[in-house]
């Protein structure tokens, strides 16, 4: 069935808006009242019709917008994109996974028509219909993995691995919660965790590294990841914490439920075949106050969260200035009634 792909933005104006449908397959990361950093690893398998897990690699209602705004940070930043010289195998590994999992998942939107070495793509939704020689890179207009991630929602990471550790050698990024690919890139898996509070004294990536060098081809894994955001402002990168930063001043107990957004990660980690790298896909979400409350069971679990967060994580993840703003109007939603187990709306 095809999408319905909606004309938005993630800046200036704020067009940026979930249908219903489109809420009720937010991927609401907290299955228990409270939360806690842990390593919440699971298979990355298809799951249920009409949620996010239902393809592997998933497309929505925002794909059109979400690409025309990384075009826009690209064409401000160029080093949003990077990929150190090594990592050209580990780029067409990508290439090909991408194009596969959204030609599988959405073949009315994508096609991928392959002849030996001489690959057709087609992608409908961005007018594109390429034909190129896989393995060589000049056939392309970008290289195989900035050409491939300009398609795809998310930000993408691949890791290499060598000396029992993973490198982060190569990203697209420019959706991402307050981190710089510019600066992490040739980083090791521990330095660039290294700013997360609490996770690091409770063994969570020591646990986290060795699980991932274990990581098999064929057997992809993913986990959550979620902060706030102000505005439905996908570039939330320190690079222009000028434009962002300030946001986080602007809210009052009148405009909490347009202005205070849900933000979360649907993070899968993908073996390749031919590099042995591994891939770390980042999708990112967004969903403001007023459009959570329309589901009962989340509108009663997040204030809940919000209020049994450490001080910790409160200061990390940067909702000091915001949080009991937000936990006071979200109050009014809470019955006391329990909530049910599980992620789902009931």
């Amino acid at each position: 069935m095809a999408i319905a792909f909606k004309q938005e933005t993630f800046r200036d104006d704020f067009s940026y808006r979930n249908s219903p449908e489109n809420i009720r397959r937010f991927p609401f990361p907290f299955d228990r009242d409270e939360y806690m950093y842990s390593v919440n690893m699971e298979p990355h398998v298809k799951g249920q019709k009409n949620t996010v897990f239902e393809s592997l690699i998933d497309v929505d209602e925002h794909y059109v917008a979400e690409m025309h705004d990384r075009a826009l940070v690209l064409k401000e930043d160029p080093l949003r994109y990077q990929a150190l010289p090594h990592m050209m195998t580990a780029q067409w590994d990508t290439l090909e996974l991408l194009m596969e999992e959204q030609a599988a998942g959405y073949p009315e939107h994508f096609t991928l028509i392959r002849n030996g070495e001489q690959w057709r793509w087609i992608n409908r939704p961005l007018g594109i219909d390429d034909s190129f020689t896989f393995g060589d890179a000049s056939t392309l207009p970008y290289e195989p993995f900035e050409y491939i991630t300009r398609q795809a929602q998310g930000d993408f990471c691949i890791v290499d691995q060598r000396d029992a550790n993973l490198w982060m050698d190569a990203g697209m990024v420019t959706t991402q919660a307050d981190w710089s690919l510019d600066f992490d890139i040739g980083m090791n898996f521990m330095e660039w965790h290294g700013p997360v509070p609490l996770a690091h004294q409770k063994g969570i990536f020591e646990r986290a590294l060795k699980f991932l060098l274990n990581l098999q081809q064929g057997k992809p894994t993913r986990r959550f990841n979620w902060t706030m955001t102000i505005n439905p402002r996908l570039d939330t990168s320190p690079e222009n914490y000028p434009k962002w930063g300030p946001d986080r001043t602007t809210v009052t107990p009148e405009n909490v439920g347009e202005k205070v957004h849900l933000r979360v990660e649907l993070q899968s980690l993908w073996r390749l075949p031919r590099s042995n790298a591994i891939l770390f896909v980042i999708r990112c979400y967004l969903m403001n106050m007023n459009e959570l409350v329309t589901v009962p069971k989340w509108a009663r679990r997040f204030p809940r969260v919000l209020k049994t967060l450490p001080p910790e994580l409160i200061d990390y993840k940067g909702l000091t200035r915001y949080r009991q703003t937000t936990i006071d109007w979200l109050s009014k939603y809470d019955d006391g009634v329990p909530t049910s187990p599980g992620i789902f709306p009931d």
